[in-house]
């Protein structure tokens, strides 16, 4: 119960953080994407389960608040959060090189996926300047953010595991 009640505050600061502070800091008008930062990073340490909880979470948010269609952003980083849970058996928690490829590789694959269900089916050809003025920029932020971001969240998830194998220990 714990572990959910911090991650569901971890989530909402990180919305808030993306929605206001961030926004104060855009460069060319891209914020980084602080919730696909949670969400992958619980997916591939703690599992699908987890990366789906944090990702219905995380896209239920960005659903109520700016979205047209409630749904998509929640079926968007439910879906981010289970495929990094498969790396779950790969993460290291020394290691920074597979979370760093990961959350790329996630916000790089969100944005393309914005790009195609959110303009190209409307007839927005555009991809090259999306690609370039959008979709890059924002995995550039996003990947200097995640080297703060990241180690606060490793840094959480690693008290809330020594609290579980505490308690878990008082009942051995």
């Amino acid at each position: 119960m714990k572990r959910k009640i911090v991650v569901f505050i971890l989530i909402i600061v990180c919305f808030l953080l993306q929605c206001t502070v961030f926004k104060q800091f855009s460069f060319a008008n891209v914020v980084p994407n602080l919730l696909i930062v949670v969400t992958s990073s619980f997916g591939f340490m703690r599992g699908k389960k987890e990366g789906m909880y944090v990702g219905l979470i995380s896209g239920m948010l960005i659903d109520l608040f700016f979205s047209e269609f409630f749904g998509f952003y929640t079926l968007l980083y439910m879906y981010i959060g289970f495929v990094n849970g498969f790396f779950k058996n790969m993460f290291y928690d020394d290691d920074i090189k597979l979370p760093m490829v990961l959350i790329t590789g996630s916000d790089f694959i969100y944005g393309c996926i914005i790009y195609v269900l959110s303009f190209l089916l409307r007839g927005r050809f555009d991809a090259w300047y999306y690609f370039k003025s959008v979709i890059i920029p924002e995995v550039i932020y996003t990947v200097i953010v995640t080297l703060i971001f990241y180690r606060i969240i490793r840094a959480i998830n690693r008290r809330l595991e020594d609290s579980e194998k505490r308690s878990a220990a008082k009942f051995v």
